[in-house]
């Protein structure tokens, strides 16, 4: 379908799906699912200000692309798998499938990734004092002693 015959509903999620790091590839299939659209790579490409095919691109969609991807790159909250709860939560799910799949060697795998991800499974060590302040510096004589030159120099 040509860029014309678009929606500026489907444009602007064309835009903003590429503003996000979404693949061309990707975005045919979302575009396909969510609108029942039917379009090509090479015409989500024109899109992308980023791409040769995009260059030509109206001024409107280049500054909707800029937005989208500062927001995006900024707000990282927004992104599910960048909270500890949501990773912890979707390892669960991966363990307790491959260990009643009998696969006790990636669940013991994922069981480990998941205690890492939660702080449970470390081996840093955090060295505090009492009432968890710092602990005090010991202080250690330092004595420089002049080696003899012995005629080396």
């Amino acid at each position: 379908m040509a860029k014309g015959k678009l929606s500026e509903e489907v444009k602007t999620f064309i835009v903003q799906s590429l503003a996000c790091f979404d693949t061309p590839s990707i975005v045919v299939e979302a575009v396909r699912k969510e609108f029942g659209e039917t379009i090509t790579r090479q015409s989500v490409e024109g899109y992308d200000p980023t791409k040769k095919a995009g260059s030509n691109l109206a001024e409107k969609w280049k500054l909707l692309f800029e937005e989208t991807r500062k927001t995006f790159l900024e707000d990282t909250a927004t992104i599910a798998i960048s909270h500890r709860a949501v990773r912890l939560r979707a390892l669960q799910r991966m363990a307790e499938k491959a260990e009643t799949q009998g696969n006790m060697v990636l669940a013991a795998s994922l069981m480990k990734q998941a205690a890492e991800v939660g702080n449970a499974y470390t081996n840093r060590r955090e060295l505090t004092g009492k009432d968890g302040k710092d602990l005090p510096v010991p202080v250690s004589p330092v004595t420089i002693f002049q080696l003899p030159d012995n005629g080396r120099s």
